[in-house]
């Protein structure tokens, strides 16, 4: 039910126009109905089951239709709804790191209130720090589902064995060697760090992709935004500033509203 074959059908059935959702490897209800469409398409048993006979037809079919495109045309769809403005948005801010929740938490609170003045719905996956196992990636972004989110965005701050790493990058869903990813999480992705890299001058590390679970089993364009190392003393000097926070927050909020902004004609 989970594993790279289960990617690998995903890929074949969206090829052959199926909307099996992302191909994030997991066997779910999309992947279900689509696979039970596409045995029905070819007089298989749609028994949602990927056995011998829908191997034999995945293979004559494969061979004259390639290159489908409708992940790419769901993708399209979601930024057409996406750029509407973004006062009717449900947005997740997500204060996700544990290496100092408290400043990310204070950073997603700022956040909040920035968008919320704008008439944006501002959720955050959890209050100020209390005692209790931490919520995974999974359950984060199950929550960001359940409430039909538009967007997400995790904040993070991280901490490594050495002082040297610094500075401010960004990622959305994607394999890091190519192939197919979220077209409007890259968008949201390359606006939040223009901003971010805009109004403070904190090194620019650029946005990345990634298939961590946070941006794989969002239904929604979700980003992870890493705003600095602990570890580094500069960047420490900036993380415990609440002018770096407000900046930070003010960023954030600008990119969301840039991403959400309606398409400009002519």
């Amino acid at each position: 039910m989970v594993g790279d074959d289960v990617a690998q059908l995903q890929r074949r059935l969206v090829e052959l126009g199926f909307n099996s959702g992302r191909a994030d490897g997991i066997f779910g209800p999309d992947t279900d109905s689509a696979l039970r469409e596409f045995q029905a398409g070819v007089g298989a048993s749609p028994d949602g089951t990927c056995g011998p006979e829908t191997f034999r037809a995945f293979d004559r079919l494969i061979r004259t239709v390639v290159g489908g495109d409708a992940a790419e045309l769901r993708e399209h769809v979601h930024l057409t709804h996406l750029q509407t403005g973004v006062a009717d948005k449900v947005i997740v801010v997500d204060p996700g790191s544990l290496v100092d929740a408290d400043m990310c938490h204070a950073i997603a609170t700022r956040v909040e209130g920035r968008l919320a003045a704008l008439g944006t719905q501002v959720l955050l996956t959890r209050p100020a720090r209390s005692p209790g196992t931490a919520l995974t990636e999974a359950e984060r972004a199950e929550f960001a589902n359940s409430v039909d989110a538009d967007l997400m965005v995790s904040i993070h701050v991280d901490r490594s064995a050495s002082q040297l790493p610094n500075g401010i990058a960004t990622f959305y869903y994607g394999h890091p060697r190519g192939g197919l990813y979220s077209h409007a999480g890259r968008l949201l992705a390359e606006h939040v760090q223009t901003e971010l890299t805009t109004r403070t001058d904190r090194l620019d590390c650029h946005v990345h992709p990634r298939t961590w679970d946070l941006l794989r089993l969002t239904r929604m364009p979700a980003v992870r935004v890493e705003v600095g190392y602990v570890s580094n003393p500069l960047d420490a000097k900036h993380l415990g500033s609440e002018a770096f926070h407000d900046a930070v927050a003010e960023g954030i909020a600008a990119a969301v509203t840039d991403a959400c902004a309606p398409m400009v004609v002519g």
